[in-house]
């Protein structure tokens, strides 16, 4: 007899319907034979043993015979243990059950202990999204899944923790009456939550040129470095740019969210990332970890920071090959991963946040302390952090070390509330631009273009629309231009981060101030990397 179940796998950070088809002779033997056929790797090839055993611990008694599993299409590379639910239900319907016997309209997946129990697995919201664009609408996973499947509308997502939950459900099924009540999660409540951070900018003392520097950054979506001695602050201020940032519009919770559970590190009680992430691995993080890839692709720490915060700190201490696979991604916002069998690709549009000092004492232009460094050390130093890369940071800023009286001052620093609050007014700004855009240009060639959210993302086209220019300004600009031999990346940088210093001035044009702040910006490279 032959039996269908419907289950996905996931590639990338998308899924595809996968049909389970289960046949069996029917023909008694002295051992049974159990083939899985269409591209299996060891996990789904070792779920036979977990299949058995689920079955039998649950109560059913299988004769030994000859079993054949097809995954379709056969032609694509299916892993992990994500069929172990549905190649049951796929023996159980064979051998007669169920009283069902088309369950095309529901989707499992799920990991299967030897109990009979369900596991959580990877990927449950790609697999959720592909449910509804395929039209299925009932997906039965795990429980610990659940939450993180029902923020997809248009789906109704039946949790369970057992082989025989899942039978009872499908059975009352059969009779044209579920019995189990699908979850429901509130997306909106999610994320409007107030938002706790553990640090707060009123913890550090000084440093307000800094701070002004990341509150552009913040506000922007710009990539910063900072440059300076040890215990100066760089590493306090990069921890607490997370309390400035503005909060994750549902459109970019849920492509993060798609990220973090393809890789596995989403939390399953909160079902949705709520958060912009912060990342920050260590120097001693490979290409492949930074990047993403294995045999079946996987995304990287680029790609775990998308829509948030990439922190490298000690940024001479990455390896040259590292920090050079970088440069593509914050160009493109994406990440393109091509191996033998496929070619994939992550989204990573970050905001990167880098820290170094200016030697290797790191006492070079100190006031407190003399550097002991020659100058082929500081240029050997300094240049392992190539040209190209540094081109793509649009802000640098130099933090120097902390004065005694700015340390034990009484005055109260400004906090991040306040902080956050200009940011916010800045992000709405620039959010109202951005879609009066989009609705100007709906339906046509220039609106099939992706959703931008900050200035940071703007392509040459908007930057000309929106960063329009006074004639003072013009040749101011221009002046920089020639005497700092800026780059036509860095012109149109400049011109990104001008944008975002007026809409923190709430101000509609840029004026000459606004150039002149943003080219500041632009000239601590010349003297290190000149």
């Amino acid at each position: 007899m032959l039996f269908k179940v419907r289950s996905a796998a996931v590639y990338g950070i998308d899924a595809h319907v996968i049909d389970v088809e289960v046949d069996f002779s029917g023909v008694k033997l002295d051992k049974e034979q159990f083939n899985t056929v269409g591209l299996p790797d060891a996990a789904v090839r070792e779920s036979r043993d977990r299949v058995r055993s689920a079955i039998k611990n649950s109560g059913f008694d299988i004769p030994p015979t000859r079993i054949t599993i097809n995954l379709a299409p056969a032609d694509l590379k299916k892993e992990g243990s994500g069929f172990d639910l549905p190649i049951a239900i796929g023996i159980l319907g064979a051998y007669g059950a169920l009283h069902i016997k088309d369950v095309s309209n529901f989707l499992l997946v799920g990991e299967l202990g030897l109990d009979g129990s369900l596991r959580a697995v990877q990927g449950m919201l790609p697999i959720a999204v592909a449910a509804r664009a395929q039209g299925i609408p009932n997906l039965i996973i795990p429980a610990s899944n659940a939450r993180e499947a029902a923020v997809v509308k248009g789906v109704n997502v039946y949790p369970v923790k057992s082989l025989l939950e899942v039978r009872e459900l499908l059975n009352s099924a059969a009779f044209g009456t579920i019995t189990a009540t699908p979850l429901q999660v509130e997306t909106a409540d999610l994320l409007n939550e107030m938002q706790h951070f553990p640090f707060d900018f009123k913890d550090v003392r000084g440093q307000h040129v800094a701070k002004r520097a990341l509150e552009v950054a913040a506000a922007g979506g710009h990539n910063i470095l900072m440059i300076g001695p040890p215990g100066s602050g760089k590493t306090m201020l990069a921890k607490r740019l997370p309390s400035i940032l503005a909060p994750l519009r549902f459109e970019e919770a849920l492509e993060t969210t798609k990220i973090h559970s393809v890789a596995g590190v989403l939390d399953a009680e909160q079902g949705l990332v709520t958060h912009r992430p912060f990342r920050s691995p260590h120097h001693t993080i490979s290409d492949a970890g930074l990047i993403g890839g294995g045999m079946m692709p996987r995304p990287g720490e680029v790609s775990l920071a998308h829509n948030g915060l990439l922190f490298l700190d000690e940024l001479p201490e990455f390896p040259r090959n590292v920090l050079e696979v970088m440069r593509q991604p914050l160009e493109d916002g994406m990440v393109t991963i091509a191996r033998a069998a496929m070619s994939l690709s992550f989204p990573a549009r970050f905001m990167l946040a880098a820290a170094m000092n200016p030697c290797p004492c790191g006492y070079f232009n100190d006031k407190s302390r003399e550097c002991m460094c020659t100058p082929p050390m500081i240029q050997r130093y300094v240049s392992k952090v190539s040209g190209p890369l540094l081109d793509r940071i649009d802000i640098h800023i130099e933090v120097p070390a902390v004065q005694y009286k700015e340390l034990r001052g009484g005055t109260a620093a400004e906090g991040s509330e306040e902080i956050r609050a200009r940011v916010l007014a800045a992000r709405h700004r620039q959010h109202d631009r951005f879609s009066q855009a989009a609705e100007r240009t709906k339906g046509s060639a220039k609106g099939a273009s992706r959703q931008i959210f900050s200035n940071s993302q703007m392509n040459t086209q908007q930057i000309r629309i929106y960063c329009e220019l006074s004639s003072d300004a013009e040749r101011l600009l221009e002046r920089a231009m020639q005497q700092q031999g800026l780059s036509a990346r860095a012109h149109d940088r400049i011109l990104k981060v001008a944008r975002t210093i007026a809409d923190l001035g709430g101000e509609q044009d840029i004026a000459v101030k606004h150039i002149a702040e943003a080219i500041q910006y632009r000239t601590l490279d010349r003297s290190y990397w000149s």
